[in-house]
């Protein structure tokens, strides 16, 4: 296993250990998109996550979405994967939030990007973990999609720079 990956699943599995258990979201439904196996496609009124398989399956995670009026829609890559990344409030978040800080230390408990990220192309969204799992299944971000850190952690594993991600209704 590379050091990069072993890294993950060290760190992540020590974030882990205890306060989430070994509850699963993740399970595997029929789905027929038209889509590339390995592709992403994130329903935002189901407030779900597939990740195609190729075989008419896809593995199905629970989300968080953007709040209304902050969600979008379209096709992104990801350009970017990150193990407990430190984390910058945007400029409207921070206009919104005056009060949090510029910079929050990766695996700080206060840290809302969870154990793992993968940002998009466009550098203003990213999928990542969350420090607030009970937001997960909810429309709650400023436009990012927020996952169980087990679930960022699995999908984190299974994609790779350039996945392409679809973002739909």
């Amino acid at each position: 296993m590379s050091g990069r990956l072993t890294a993950l699943f060290g760190l992540a599995g020590a974030m882990l250990a205890g306060s989430l258990g070994g509850a699963q979201a993740r399970e595997i439904v029929p789905f027929q998109n038209g889509v590339a196996p390995g592709a992403i496609v994130i329903s935002v009124t189901q407030r779900k996550l597939y990740l195609v398989n190729g075989d008419g399956t896809a593995i199905r995670y629970p989300v968080a979405v953007g709040k209304p009026g902050k969600q979008w829609f379209g096709t992104a890559a990801i350009d970017g994967k990150y193990v407990a990344p430190a984390w910058s409030p945007p400029a409207e978040v921070k206009r919104d939030n005056p009060r949090l800080p510029n910079l929050i230390a990766g695996g700080s408990p206060h840290n809302p990007m969870g154990a793992a990220a993968m940002t998009l192309q466009g550098g203003q969204y990213a999928i990542h973990g969350t420090n607030r799992p009970s937001s997960v299944g909810t429309y709650a971000s400023y436009g990012c999609i927020r996952m169980y850190n087990q679930d960022v952690v699995d999908l984190y594993a299974r994609v790779d720079v350039g996945t392409p991600v679809y973002m739909t209704h």
